[in-house]
């Protein structure tokens, strides 16, 4: 079996971003460190891949995506968008998957790394900073897409979370729901931190309780969100919408909802996030917020080019706009049943 640099790192005691700061001379290595993982690298025989043309010095035409879950329906239709735009500019695509695991993400950015692309598109909750902070060093090209990093000068294609919390909310309010959860994944993520401000100002504009039971954590999956969603419709009182701030999730809330005799939306609201091809083939079909995936998708794409080529040296923060889909998934407050 060929050795990786996941192996050399492990036998080493170091990180995996530690062994390529070693293999590109960069960054800040004590020279023991440098001689144990040079040492590991002679014991096990690693071999780095390159690409031969990087080694000349030439592009690589070669791009990597990273996502966090490609069974997500929106991450997966943003993989489809980055992958059509860059074969329509003469670059191949190199997906990983990191199933939110920061630990794979390293390693996936370094392998990235090691393979000689000529630029990374990162759609993760990373928690790399001194990864990152080594790559805008080196003025690696890079871009988040549907993600963003505040306090750092990065590359960013993202959507106007906030606003698009605020539509989701401000329209179950104005169907006269007054008890309104909010489910999302973790506030690692910039997305979902704006779009439970934009939950929690909508609730303080109208007067309405913000109860703490109601925000609801999960792991991004419908499984999970299947989970999430059994205990919060068993509490007492029960919400009589729920904002899903992925239509993944929302999904989630249809399964439980369904299994506890709850009907959509006589019984329960539910307004989702995405408007990925889910929203619209469940029964009945969902109102969502829908993130333009295809501009976003082109826009990242065609901002790393820039990078890569060379015609383009300022940072950019790319904000669209999104739109509410009204569908058949929320109704108004005289039609649920109490």
């Amino acid at each position: 079996m060929k050795v990786t640099i996941y192996d050399v790192a492990k036998k080493a005691g170091v990180s995996i971003s530690t062994v390529s700061r070693v293999l590109n001379n960069t960054g800040r290595i004590s020279e023991r460190t440098r001689k144990r993982v040079l040492r590991v690298m002679e014991e096990l025989h690693y071999q780095p891949s390159m690409v031969a043309s990087a080694l000349t010095g030439k592009r690589t035409r070669t791009i990597g995506l990273v996502i966090p879950d490609v069974a997500n329906p929106f991450f997966s239709e943003i993989a489809r968008k980055v992958e059509d735009r860059g074969r329509e500019q003469g670059f191949n695509v190199l997906m990983c998957n990191t199933d939110n695991n920061p630990e794979t993400e390293e390693m996936y950015l370094s392998l990235l790394r090691q393979k000689s692309v000529d630029g990374i598109i990162i759609g993760t909750t990373t928690n790399n900073y001194t990864m990152i902070k080594e790559l805008l060093e080196e003025n690696f090209p890079l871009v988040f897409i549907a993600q963003d990093i505040p306090e750092l000068a990065i590359n960013v294609v993202r959507v106007d979370d906030f606003l698009g919390g605020y539509q989701a909310v401000s329209h179950l309010v104005s169907l006269g729901h007054q008890q309104i959860a909010i489910m999302l994944g973790n506030l690692s993520r910039t997305s979902d931190k704006y779009r439970l401000q934009a939950y929690q100002q909508v609730l303080q504009e109208n007067g309405l309780k913000c109860e703490e039971s109601w925000i609801v954590y999960t792991d991004y999956s419908m499984a999970d969100g299947k989970r999430a969603a059994m205990e919060l419709l068993q509490s007492t009182p029960r919400p009589t919408a729920i904002f899903a701030c992925f239509d993944s999730l929302a999904v989630g809330i249809y399964q439980a909802a369904k299994e506890l005799g709850l009907r959509i939306p006589d019984d329960l609201s539910v307004v989702g996030f995405d408007n990925t091809i889910l929203s619209a083939i469940i029964d009945p079909p969902l109102t969502t917020v829908a993130q333009p995936i295809e501009e976003m998708g082109r826009q990242a794409v065609d901002l790393l080019i820039a990078q890569i080529e060379e015609t383009n040296h300022t940072k950019q923060r790319i904000i669209l706009p999104p739109h509410l889909v009204v569908r058949k998934s929320a109704c108004h407050i005289a039609k649920v049943k109490s």
